[in-house]
């Protein structure tokens, strides 16, 4: 009897211990982490293309025309961010469409800079295109102004080296390929009224003094007398 009942406390013992809260020893799964989002790629503009007379669009009146800005789709992206400056006064209009393509209204017989921003959900990172440069055709305009030049030497803000001499250097363009000269305004006022001299090449030499800040801009001038001025340029001499 005594051997009878040891059997049935040993097979109870294995009931209980094949039973137990062994499974609460069994490591928890680790949640795996969200793929992370890619960012977009830059989109690769189409129209209107660089450095050109856009002559397409739908005339409203002598004053503005819509034109249909196109650019090639982009990678992991969702929507596009596009971005139309007008080169006369610096405004810039900004507008955002799933597509690649906008029609935007703009003002006829000014010259444009445009590019386009790729945006992807989930990400804050972004892709810029190049920039593209336009005339958007006006009523009656046979010959257009140069665009206005753009900074190469020295870099908007920087701070140079100490020195007496400084290369200002820039780049111009016009559709006619008729830039006739250059004329340089420079000096230490922010809006700058002394000229420094003309030429026909996109640079000159400037006499500096360590510790100022010097403010330039550029005005060109075609064959048919048709002028466009640049933004200021700033830069600062080291001490």
């Amino acid at each position: 009897m005594k051997y009878v009942c040891k059997i049935a406390l040993i097979a109870l013992l294995a009931v209980v211990s094949s039973c137990g809260g062994g499974g609460d020893d069994s490591p928890t799964p680790t949640p795996t982490p969200p793929e992370p989002m890619a960012a977009p790629k830059a989109a690769t503009l189409v129209f209107p293309e660089n450095n050109t007379e856009c002559n397409e669009g739908v005339v409203i009146d002598d004053e503005k025309s819509r034109v249909t800005f196109r650019w090639n789709p982009s990678e992991d992206t969702d929507s596009y961010e596009v971005n139309i400056r007008n080169l006369n006064n610096n405004t810039t209009l900004t507008t955002t469409v799933p597509v690649e393509q906008a029609e935007i209204i703009i003002e006829r017989g000014t010259p444009y800079e445009w590019l386009v921003v790729s945006l992807a959900n989930g990400t804050d990172e972004t892709a810029s295109s190049s920039k593209f440069k336009f005339y958007n055709q006006g009523p009656g305009i046979e010959n257009y102004a140069p665009f206005p030049a753009e900074v190469v030497n020295p870099k908007r803000g920087a701070t140079i080296a100490r020195t007496t001499n400084v290369n200002l250097q820039w780049t111009g363009s016009d559709i006619d390929e008729d830039i006739e000269e250059y004329r340089v305004l420079f000096g230490t006022e922010t809006s700058p009224t002394e000229p420094l001299g003309t030429t026909v090449e996109p640079s000159l030499e400037a006499t500096v003094v360590a510790g100022e800040t010097y403010y330039w801009r550029v005005i060109t001038a075609d064959s048919q007398g048709n002028t466009s001025q640049s933004e200021i340029f700033e830069f600062r001499v080291a001490d």
